[in-house]
């Protein structure tokens, strides 16, 4: 039987949540009071203007339940307003404040500094091999 060391995807997601931890800890270190999932909402909100709550969802790969909590979080924390759709009443238009702008701004050199630290020993061409495998991983998938 093969030891969970040896199962790429156990790999794969150990990286993931190993650098998330690292991440979280480096925006706590930093003062930012926001979180790494925050960040990513915010972020998706402004590469999609007017996206739904369940498009939202699935671009940060949160259920409906995880992102209302964000959401709401992130409406107490001045980041977003919540208005509600004058086509349909049930769903509401999320729109990143300039409170929200501005932590994504200050928040972006600490992400880069971040992502070159996980990245730091990989080459160039092994980040381009990686990605094609990852990304013909998710279309094997889809």
């Amino acid at each position: 039987m093969e030891k969970l060391k040896d199962i790429t995807f156990y790999t794969m997601d150990k990286a993931i949540r190993t650098y998330r931890n690292f991440a979280q800890k480096k925006l706590k270190e930093n003062g930012y009071k926001i979180t790494i999932d925050q960040w990513l909402i915010i972020k998706a909100i402004l590469e999609n203007p007017g996206i739904s709550q369940q498009e939202l969802g699935e671009k940060v790969f949160k259920d409906n339940a995880s992102v209302t909590r964000i959401i709401e979080l992130l409406v107490k924390s001045d980041y977003l307003e919540r208005e509600v759709n004058q086509n349909d009443r049930r769903k509401s238009n999320l729109k990143v404040t300039t409170e929200g702008k501005s932590i994504i701004d200050k928040v972006q050199t600490l992400v880069l500094e971040n992502r070159k630290t996980a990245l730091t020993g990989i080459s160039f061409e092994d980040l381009e091999i990686m990605n094609r495998t990852l990304k013909t991983i998710i279309e094997n998938c889809h």
